[in-house]
């Protein structure tokens, strides 16, 4: 099994540790083969704060990943319609077993040297 960094908002960090966000949302699929995501908070965290389990990963048009995911998408539907805006397919990470570290890493203890723009295997 393999792992992958995302960089996410703070704000986005705060609610898949608050439990409102149980869903992160990407324009791209990953490779099937991953097991967790490694959480990097962006700016002005700029550290790695945690990770999640994929229980599992949604592919469909944005707006049936939508009707499916809203209860625990962590923000709202005008956000979620400017990020896939003339998209044909919206990938979801169901993320279970969410741990937020009780010391925020650096990216350099991943041997990564600038946070990826969406995400990047580890």
């Amino acid at each position: 099994m393999c792992n992958m960094l995302i960089s996410i908002n703070p704000e986005h960090v705060e609610n898949i540790f608050n439990g409102s966000k149980r869903y992160e949302y990407r324009k791209i699929k990953c490779r099937q083969d991953i097991d967790k995501i490694i959480i990097y908070s962006t700016a002005p965290i700029m550290k790695v704060v945690g990770e999640a389990k994929i229980e599992k990963i949604l592919v469909d048009s944005p707006d049936m990943i939508w009707e499916e995911t809203k209860k625990y998408s962590g923000i709202d539907l005008e956000f979620y319609h400017k990020y896939f805006k003339d998209r044909t397919k919206a990938v979801a990470y169901k993320l279970t077993d969410i741990k937020k570290y009780n010391k925020p890493k650096e990216l350099s203890s991943y041997g990564i040297k600038t946070a990826p723009q969406s995400f990047i295997y580890v």
